[in-house]
């Protein structure tokens, strides 16, 4: 980021903390008024390495995505479902995610973009189920219920469709989660 991209704001009221956040296209910087110019330099850039460091958790590139595929796989799935790609797509609306069995690829909507982590790792994890069971059958279900965070994940998902009026495929083989585990 650009020190184009950088509002600092002093304020006297301010006697020690400096805070950071994204407003209108930039960076606002807020530090006490009484800091000299170079705790200013200082703070500016260890604030952005911070919201650098926010933006990569909640906007992983694909490389971090496929290592947390497998990551979620060794944990989750005993690290037999191995993606050969897993990438961020835009032409995704009526999905949160996809995957090709037969060349191991996955693709993600980009509206999953910022949603907190246990979410696009619930995605992740029902793509990567996928590459083992094609449909959503006792099976499938089975490999899913010992992610910790499922039906909270799922919720989360209905809710943010609902909110904003997006029509996500429902699949017409669906089991219940208490079903599968039965």
């Amino acid at each position: 980021m650009s020190t184009e991209d950088v509002e600092v704001r002093r304020s006297p009221r301010r006697r020690r903390t400096v805070s950071a956040r994204r407003e209108n296209g930039r960076v606002v910087v807020l530090i006490p008024a009484s800091m000299s110019r170079a705790e200013e330099r200082v703070w500016v850039a260890r604030m952005l390495d911070k919201l650098k460091a926010g933006d990569r958790r909640r906007r992983p590139s694909d490389e971090d995505l496929l290592a947390r595929a497998t990551d979620l796989s060794d944990r989750y799935l005993g690290g037999h479902a191995r993606p050969r790609s897993i990438r961020w797509v835009t032409n995704q609306r009526s999905r949160w995610g996809s995957c090709t069995p037969a060349d191991g690829s996955i693709r993600l909507s980009d509206r999953l973009q910022g949603m907190p982590g246990y979410v696009v790792d619930y995605v992740i994890l029902h793509e990567l189920a996928h590459l083992l069971v094609a449909g959503h059958n006792r099976d499938f279900w089975t490999l899913l219920r010992s992610y910790p965070k499922l039906e909270r994940a799922r919720g989360f998902l209905d809710g943010v469709a609902l909110a904003k009026g997006i029509d996500i495929a429902e699949d017409n083989d669906v089991e219940s989660v208490e079903d599968a585990s039965a």
